[in-house]
């Protein structure tokens, strides 16, 4: 089985230091990129997060704060990494929800201007819930018959991830062999930012997904109570998401100017 390609995609694969999409940091980044014509080219690379990994979070991973104290930081990778995966679509295991998110606040933090617009993702960990709602190394067992004994290291689950892919393409026949429509049938809903903030209605138009406002039209909150932009501005909310609502609001400014 091979994966039917028109341009590369990227199964990727992160060790962090915590769960948070807006505060935790990158320890650890594999990338396995295969291209249309079925070569493939693996890199990963160790990350000082520049924070302290927490004890129970060393204990799921086992990258202690020694072992990358030396290392580069994110940003000094980020060029380097950016330039693996610009031309290429994603994919990963619970790589929507949680690794995306987390991979665009890095490289915003490290002022490079990433986005998914020319990019689709799939998520293998989706595909599998919605067929068979198991874990990574149940999947790799059910899937291909094989132990995951290396699991919550970024390189063997990344390899995990691409091959239970390839064995679900395989068991499956109603899954297309085509990235774009295996991204959208791992997709839970229409999200417009990576975390979920801010989604699509039925008729295509930003709504918010969270909060007092959940369901309510983007641009109608923002008329009704500008406050709410510049609250979410300046929250805790991920990068990415304020980008995004920014957009959305100089897009309307400029369609009235206009």
């Amino acid at each position: 089985m091979e994966l039917k390609l028109t341009k590369p995609i990227c199964f990727f694969d992160l060790e962090t230091t915590g769960t948070n999409v807006a505060k935790d940091r990158i320890v650890e980044i594999s990338i396995l990129k295969v291209h249309p014509n079925g070569n493939k080219e693996s890199r990963t690379w160790l990350v000082n997060p520049e924070m302290k990994i927490p004890e129970e979070v060393i204990a799921v991973h086992g990258i202690s704060n020694e072992k990358v104290a030396n290392e580069p930081t994110f940003k000094e990778l980020s060029k380097e990494i950016y330039s693996m995966i610009k031309d290429s679509d994603l994919g990963g295991f619970n790589s929507n929800r949680f690794d995306i998110p987390l991979l665009a606040e890095e490289m915003l933090r490290a002022e490079i201007d990433f986005d998914m617009k020319n990019m689709v993702s799939v998520d293998v960990q989706t595909i599998f819930h919605k067929m068979e709602k198991r874990t990574l190394a149940a999947a790799y067992k059910f899937y291909c018959d094989k132990e995951l004994t290396d699991a919550h290291s970024a390189e063997a689950d990344t390899q995990a991830t691409y091959e239970v892919l390839l064995s679900q393409l395989e068991r499956y026949p109603e899954l297309e062999n085509d990235v774009k429509k295996l991204a959208e049938f791992s997709t839970h809903k229409k999200m417009v930012d990576f975390a979920g903030f801010i989604a699509l209605d039925d008729n295509g138009e930003e709504v918010f997904s969270f909060g007092k406002h959940r369901g309510k039209k983007v641009l109608d909150v923002l008329e009704q109570e500008p406050g709410y932009f510049g609250w979410i501005q300046n929250a805790d909310f991920p990068l990415y998401t304020k980008k995004v609502l920014t957009g959305i609001r100089l897009k309307s400014l400029n369609s009235k100017l206009g």
